[in-house]
């Protein structure tokens, strides 16, 4: 009989939060599905979801071929919060939940609404940044010696 401490550990999920989850929150995502292979889980939403992706967002992610177009924005629930590690918060100020016994980051991004795509570029390449050291954090946190 398989021992408990022999299963798997389930894999840390992250949720990006920002307040349109139209741009800064669904490149993240991107991001996190592309690099972590599966290690670090992700989801994404709003605290005031917009009507549609940021079309400079899916340009720029295009680019480097991270297809986010199966993507849209989504309210973020207590449920989603709940099944969560780390909440990343990307300048929804106040408006971003707190729930104890959760690990947050606050990214301060600027907000690629309405800018052209050379400045979502620059967001995305820092977005990707940040997004390659919470993945190599969250697997060596994760590793067994």
């Amino acid at each position: 009989m398989a021992d408990v401490a022999d299963a798997p550990e389930e894999p840390p999920t992250v949720l990006f939060l920002c307040t349109h989850n139209a741009g800064r929150s669904q490149m993240a995502l991107g991001y996190l599905r592309a690099l972590s292979n599966g290690q670090v889980l992700g989801l994404s939403g709003g605290s005031a979801p917009g009507p549609a992706l940021n079309p400079m967002a899916v340009a720029a992610m295009d680019e480097i071929g991270i297809d986010i177009t199966g993507e849209f924005p989504k309210p973020w629930t207590d449920e989603i919060l709940q099944q969560c590690d780390v909440v990343v918060t990307m300048g929804c100020g106040d408006t971003c939940p707190v729930f104890p016994g959760k690990r947050y980051l606050d990214w301060e991004l600027e907000d690629p609404a309405g800018q052209d795509l050379v400045t979502v570029r620059r967001i995305r390449d820092e977005i990707k940044t940040r997004v390659e050291q919470l993945i190599k954090e969250l697997t060596q946190a994760n590793t067994r010696p």
